[in-house]
């Protein structure tokens, strides 16, 4: 299975929370991540992690690209919904993608915590 991870940098410890109650899935996984969440996540549990760009400086658009070319199976995205993003449009692009290719897409802790319980039953 490929997953992206993402979090925004008010919900950094959240991921890094989130993937420590999975990472039986997540080692089997291959992992590609935005530039300060790979950082912390690999840090954190020393997993192997294909880091894009921050997302500010276009790695929403890389995961993107990666998702249209059939290249993910999965995004786990932590947004800030309190917190203006600057690259906003980036950040629609990806979720618009993740809707037209049928990917899964969770963006929040709820559901990032049905995927990755579904995921890792089967």
């Amino acid at each position: 299975m490929k997953l992206a991870l993402i979090a925004h940098d008010g919900k950094k410890d959240a991921i890094v929370a989130l993937t420590a109650d999975f990472l039986p899935l997540l080692r089997r996984c291959r992992l590609m991540a935005t530039g300060t969440t790979g950082t912390r996540l690999s840090a954190a549990h020393g997993l192997s992690i294909e880091r894009m760009l921050s997302g500010p400086m276009g790695g929403d658009l890389q995961i993107g690209a990666r998702l249209a070319a059939g290249d993910l199976d999965g995004v786990i995205f932590l947004r800030d919904p309190m917190t203006p993003q600057p690259h906003e449009p980036d950040i629609n692009a990806l979720v618009r993608a993740c809707d037209v290719h049928d990917v899964p897409c969770a963006t929040n802790m709820a559901t990032a915590r049905l995927l990755l319980t579904q995921w890792s039953a089967g």
